[in-house]
């Protein structure tokens, strides 16, 4: 398996297996672990969640398998976020954010608990915060690697400018953006965004490739458009229409990290030949780039 440097102290597979699901997989214990084991099995030994994620349940459930099999923390990068969370009285419940030092901090100690894990590889702010202080978010990132409780740091959904805000802040040493990029969403491909990761050479992580599902199950035009010549390309290359959309992503120039979120090691299996088989002729890519028929080539 390919591998990725990430910052100065990490190396990541090119590939993510992803854990935002989890609680919907129903595994035992055993199970979990023998899934994580599978996966590095494959090479894909870095592995993501969040403290939001099905309320902090998806942490604990990995902490457990770690508990089970200790021999698999030794094996993996672990990353996780923080920054999301739900006000549950006094006015109903809601979301909210929040990236002030003390919530940075708190939180980080308490995923290292739940995770049972020692430390925190990655540690991502989850989303851009409207009121945000990157001087002060940046003062706890900082402070948490002195301590030893992460090794880098990162954002995931952030625009260009407070991407900028935080990384000078953080005297440029943020080490990825975890972006959602798939054929139906180009949010933060049209920004900028992917050209500042390559400019600064900083690799993004790619979560929901396949659109959560949507491009095979929606009868939305852009949805329905994509699919169609996806599918078409895969054809004419004898692969799975999902291989080809991993092959479409991994051909960028940025090398992102696609997050495969599936419990199905099959899933795993069609972005590994994506990765290690699959190889899209130039035009192959900008047929697809233009498919949904949100993006135009001018």
């Amino acid at each position: 398996m390919e591998t990725i440097k990430v910052g100065n102290t990490l190396e990541f597979s090119r590939l993510v297996q992803g854990f935002w699901r989890l609680t919907d997989w129903n595994f035992s214990l055993n199970e979990l672990a023998a899934f994580m084991e599978a996966c590095i099995g494959r090479g894909v030994t870095t592995f993501d969640t969040a403290e939001i994620y099905s309320d902090t349940e998806c942490e604990r459930q990995m902490g457990l398998a770690f508990k089970t099999a200790p021999e698999l923390r030794g094996k993996i990068q672990l990353v996780t976020k923080t920054g999301i969370f739900k006000q549950k009285e006094g006015y109903g419940e809601f979301g909210y954010y929040n990236t002030s030092y003390d919530r940075i901090v708190e939180s980080c100690k308490s995923s290292i608990q739940r995770l049972q894990c020692g430390y925190i590889d990655l540690y991502l702010i989850h989303r851009e915060d409207p009121c945000f202080d990157a001087w002060e978010t940046a003062r706890a990132l900082k402070d948490l690697k002195k301590q030893g409780l992460i090794r880098e740091a990162g954002v995931s959904n952030f625009d260009p400018f407070k991407f900028d805000a935080l990384n000078t802040a953080m005297d440029g040493t943020l080490v990825t953006n975890q972006l959602e990029w798939n054929p139906v969403c180009f949010e933060h491909f049209n920004s900028g965004m992917m050209d500042i990761m390559v400019k600064n050479k900083i690799h993004p992580m790619i979560w929901s490739p396949l659109a959560g599902g949507r491009l095979f199950s929606s009868d939305a035009p852009e949805c329905v458009k994509a699919l169609k010549v996806f599918s078409e390309i895969a054809r004419q290359n004898g692969e799975a229409v999902e291989t080809i959309i991993y092959a479409w992503l991994l051909y960028h120039p940025a090398k992102v990290m696609p997050i495969s979120g599936s419990g199905k090691l099959e899933r795993l299996d069609m972005a590994i030949r994506a990765l290690e088989e699959v190889r899209l002729q130039h035009w192959e890519w900008y047929k697809l780039y233009a498919a949904s028929g949100q993006q135009v080539l001018r």
